[in-house]
């Protein structure tokens, strides 16, 4: 067991210096890891720190219409406001960064343990990131932190991706070194490695990672002296089906019931949305609304519905914008976000639902595609908790098989005659002779 940690002296709010260096990184989301040494007057360590971190931000735009920033660290990040701590303030480790963003997590200690305690983070819509946001200037959030109690004298470690998701805002963490209330200002030789990181699966290869994320953990690194297993790969079964809604009020505005599978082509692995472990968050609105599934905290799909005027002066609704970040669990890499603000799928009439019982592809990006199964969707005006009548996708409609038969009937018959015909003549030619 750990000894107890001496407290430093007693600082002011001014007292402390601090040294950051930003590292680059390659990942997805080019995130910069951070790297932080809190000292005091002396000059001895009090927190260190090294982590990534990026930021996942749903905002308003001024056409009433929700997009997706992504905010991260870069090479200008300050640290102004981080101290040691003492009688009267707990130690606080805060950053800066971009066009007004800050973050900040202070501590908290036991005899025996200690642990983060309160995160703040601040995003400015002024930034470029949020060009048509409707509301201007910084916001603020604040939530508690997930990190459970660590011993004294020892270094937090965990390579795993974690997120904390609070009001419009994901907050991703990974590769995280950490210690507080550090002793005699030098870093400990001790490590704490979280749960997360302790957790593995046996080896195999990225073909047969065909479970939902959330069932996923994070799998050991294979040298070349531990060579993959052969295996034979599974084949992927259908997702199951979710009902989900989201209600305004005490009022349903939105249903969706489908089956959901993404294609991450360039892993490639297929993942199973899975409904009961499926979080439904979202907004509804006049002439927008945004259904966000969460899925363990380890997925999450934001589908963007519209609505748009016909030049028949009608109004219909069709699926706009798909943004998906998918946690990967393995070697605790970074997330990967793909997006499309382009469509224009599930067509139908403003007042009616869509429905395509068959498997549909939307292509989100070259690297990703979902797979939609029995789904139906009615973003706009939902009446006593019900689906109104559907518009079928044109894979459902039987209907137009019938004219289909009927004209290659019609075209065949035409054939023969012609055939027929043209034979009849030779006939007839061939019966007479020049005289």
């Amino acid at each position: 067991m750990a000894t107890r940690s001496r407290c430093p002296r007693p600082l002011s709010l001014p007292c402390c210096c601090l040294l950051l260096l930003a590292l680059g990184s390659p990942g997805f989301f080019q995130s910069h890891a951070v790297e932080v040494d809190v000292k005091d007057l002396s000059n001895n360590t009090c927190i260190y720190a090294k982590w990534m971190m990026s930021f996942l931000i749903k905002y308003e735009t001024n056409s009433s219409e929700y997009k997706n920033a992504t905010l991260k660290p870069s090479t200008n990040v300050t640290h102004d406001g981080s101290i040691c701590g003492n009688n009267t303030h707990a130690p606080l480790l805060a950053i800066q960064f971009g066009a007004g963003h800050s973050w900040s997590i202070n501590f908290t200690k036991t005899n025996e343990t200690y642990q983060g305690n309160i995160i703040s983070f601040t995003y400015n819509t002024n930034d470029a990131a949020f060009k048509d946001a409707k509301t201007k200037g910084p916001i603020t959030i604040v939530v508690n932190d997930t990190m459970h109690p660590v011993q004294l004298n020892t270094v937090y470690k965990c390579h795993h991706l974690d997120s904390i998701e609070v009001a419009n805002v994901s907050l991703f963490f990974w590769n995280v070194i950490l210690q507080a209330f550090v002793q005699n200002g030098t870093v400990s030789k001790h490590d704490s490695t979280c749960e997360a990181d302790k957790s593995t699966v046996a080896p195999t290869t990225i073909a047969n990672l065909t479970t939902t994320v959330a069932n996923l953990t994070t799998a050991p690194i294979t040298t070349a002296s531990s060579p993959l297993p052969t295996t034979t790969s599974k084949p992927v079964e259908k997702p199951l089906i979710g009902n989900y809604s989201l209600k305004d009020g005490d009022k349903t505005c939105l249903l969706a019931t489908m089956g959901l599978q993404l294609n991450v082509s360039q892993e490639p692995v297929l993942i199973n949305i899975n409904p009961k472990t499926t979080n439904v968050t979202g907004s509804c609105g006049n002439t927008s609304a945004i259904l966000r599934l969460s899925d363990s905290n380890r997925t999450f799909i934001d589908f963007t519905f519209a609505v748009k005027n016909t030049s028949a002066n009608t109004q219909r609704f069709y699926l706009k914008e798909v943004n998906i970040t998918v946690i990967r669990s393995i070697n605790g890499s970074e997330p990967f976000n793909a997006g499309n603000n382009n469509l224009s799928i599930w067509d139908t009439f403003l007042g009616s639902s869509y429905m395509c019982q068959k498997e549909q592809t939307v292509l989100v990006t070259e690297d990703l595609q979902i797979h939609t199964f029995d789904l139906r969707i009615q973003p706009f005006k939902v009446q006593d908790n019900k689906y109104a009548k559907a518009q079928e996708c044109s894979l459902d409609d039987d209907t137009i098989l019938i004219p289909i038969i009927v004209g290659a009937a019609l075209a065949g018959l035409i054939v023969i005659i012609v055939i027929a015909y043209i034979i009849g003549r030779r006939k007839t030619y061939a019966g007479y002779q020049t005289l």
